[in-house]
């Protein structure tokens, strides 16, 4: 894949009873910090920025850490955004609305 900034979202959905579930989706989000890659924490989601294989590898360390951790079941919604010819930052998406 090109070298391009990409965008992705990434929602973890754990479906779990030994802990609530915001524990398991706040340790992913600690996986995303420690990853150094550009974010946004959002209600339903995190926005992640970087190339393509930063992108991918931060959404398969945040699966591989809920495995490695014992998290029982998760549901993981992955979007990308991707521009052939460029840079597809989150930024242009929405600083419209940025007051």
């Amino acid at each position: 894949m090109h070298s391009y900034i990409i965008n992705a979202s990434i929602q973890i959905v754990p479906i779990v009873q030994d802990k609530h579930p915001y524990e398991w989706v706040d340790e992913a989000i600690a996986i995303i910090e420690q990853s150094g890659i550009k974010y946004e924490v959002g209600a339903f989601a995190t926005v992640i920025e970087g190339n393509y294989d930063a992108v991918m590898n931060v959404i398969n360390d945040v699966n591989e850490y809920l495995y490695s951790k014992g998290c029982h079941e998760w549901i993981t919604n992955v979007q990308i955004q991707i521009r052939s010819k460029g840079d597809m930052t989150a930024d242009e998406k929405t600083d419209k609305f940025k007051k």
